[in-house]
């Protein structure tokens, strides 16, 4: 059995965490490729190594000193060699780096990369596994793109068969550029190898219990989420739940290599699996998760015999597109339909876009509603599940929110709903409450039988429709 473990930058934050790295993978032989980000933050008010390197990024552009930020990245790897015996030459390595780095010889890309190089060098030497560079098997295109196919022969033709450390977050071209992923991308770097490889599983080390159904910082003491699928922590992690990054799905994905979310604190909880396989279960919550975003606008159109009108919306759309803004949701009705956007995708085109459109289309009103936030309920046990919707918006309505907004995904398997920022906080808890008893969530079964005892108190709050159909 091979599994990648993969472990984030909390993870890796001095030497202690180190140790318990060892511990974790030397307590199961399947452990033997390991992915590692640069050092995190050791504390609250401490600075995660990549953060600093941008910063010494920008004094060398600048022709600002930047000895201070480097004397403090190097102190943070002399530190873990010290206290672990490594005998790496972490200072002179680091010395050279520093020199080339004073003198603007590095690319941003490459610069920033030395984090997570020199966290891999260390880890490689403790672990007792040779290191491997990831500029040497991760392989981009000259446009920033990477190169899914290359990184397979580069995988099969250089990776050593019986363990390795690969550093995270970079690649490099044919001719040796070194390239970034996206910020997070250490855990696209470890779904890779997973992909490369053919693991069995790819664990994901942080420093939580895998996923929560809740924001703990809104709703106290949230259920964790046992099993997720793909599509369910997409919809989770782009509007808000932060666990893992969205695009490390999509390898592993590919490949039907599940994904399970481990804590390096506390290694002997279960975590989250995510696995397309997670098919729904009577024995399972209904509701998966609850997350959302806030600062969104909506701009809304309103023209007497739109629906007749060919073309309208795309015409509307290709403002939008012409400033480079991405739409999240286009709510619609007979005579009108607003698009929903992020409020600091247009927070300095607003007032020219909606001239644009005014011009496009000669609509009677334009209207733009502000200070909207956007909460997605999800769950994979919704589908086709009568009332689920119902209880949702009759718990709003009985706490006096206003629902704003209303949109549903094809796969069924979210449920969105606009409401007032003020409102944010307190419609997640209500939500929340609405599919819980007070200590979990409810399976499907219990869930089903509440509607049924309680039909007569919904319907009346949503104004006589009724809730099973």
């Amino acid at each position: 059995m091979i599994k990648i473990a993969k472990f984030g930058g909390s993870s890796v934050a001095d030497a202690d965490h180190f140790r318990k790295i060892r511990g974790i993978v030397e307590s199961d032989s399947a452990r033997r490729f390991v992915v590692v980000s640069a050092c995190g933050r050791r504390f609250k008010e401490d600075s995660k190594v990549t953060d600093l390197l941008y910063l010494v990024d920008a004094h060398v552009r600048y022709h600002v000193s930047c000895d201070d930020l480097l004397a403090d990245i190097g102190q943070r790897y002399f530190d873990i060699a010290d206290e672990l015996g490594l005998a790496y030459p972490i200072r002179q390595e680091f010395a050279d780096f520093s020199d080339r780095a004073r003198k603007g010889e590095f690319s941003t890309e490459e610069l920033v990369s030395r984090g997570e190089y020199f966290t891999a060098r260390l880890m490689a030497e403790y672990l007792g596994l040779p290191f491997l560079d990831a500029a040497d098997v991760v392989a981009f295109h000259h446009d920033g793109t990477l190169s899914m196919n290359r990184t397979k022969e580069l995988f099969a033709e250089r990776a050593p068969k019986g363990g390795f450390v690969l550093p995270g977050f970079y690649g490099a071209t044919r001719e040796g550029q070194v390239k970034l992923l996206d910020r997070g991308g250490g855990d696209i770097s470890g779904a890779i190898a997973a992909n490369c490889l053919g693991a069995d599983l790819y664990e994901n080390w942080t420093d939580v219990s895998g996923f929560l159904s809740a924001d703990p910082r809104i709703v106290e003491n949230p259920e964790p989420i046992a099993r997720i699928t793909y599509s369910e922590m997409r919809e989770l992690s782009y509007m808000g739940a932060s666990v893992l990054h969205e695009e490390a799905i999509f390898p592993v994905r590919d490949a039907d290599i599940p994904i399970v979310i481990k804590n390096t604190n506390r290694p002997e909880d279960p975590g989250t699996i995510i696995s397309e396989s997670a098919g729904a279960s009577e024995s399972e919550p209904i509701i998966t998760g609850i997350t959302g975003k806030r600062d969104f606008l909506a701009i809304n159109i309103m023209k007497t015999h739109l629906c007749r009108e060919v073309g309208i919306i795309r015409r509307t759309l290709s403002v939008f597109e012409r400033y480079g803004v991405s739409i999240e949701h286009i709510p619609s009705g007979i005579d009108s339909f607003g698009v929903v956007v992020q409020g600091t995708d247009v927070k300095d085109s607003i007032w020219s876009i909606i001239a644009d459109i005014k011009a496009e289309i000669h609509p009677d009103e334009i209207q733009v509603a502000d200070g909207l936030a956007l909460i997605s309920t999800v769950g994979r046990n919704m589908i086709g599940r009568p009332g689920v919707s119902g209880s949702l918006f009759a718990a709003l309505g009985a706490e006096g929110i206003s629902i704003r907004m209303i949109a549903q995904g094809s796969d069924e398997i979210n449920i969105i709903v606009g409401v007032s920022e003020s409102d944010f906080e307190r419609a997640i808890r209500v939500i929340y409450d609405a599919f819980s008893d007070g200590d979990r969530i409810l399976e499907i079964s219990e869930l089903e039988a509440t509607v049924r005892a309680s039909n007569v108190t919904m319907t009346n709050i949503l104004g006589g429709e009724n809730i099973d159909k």
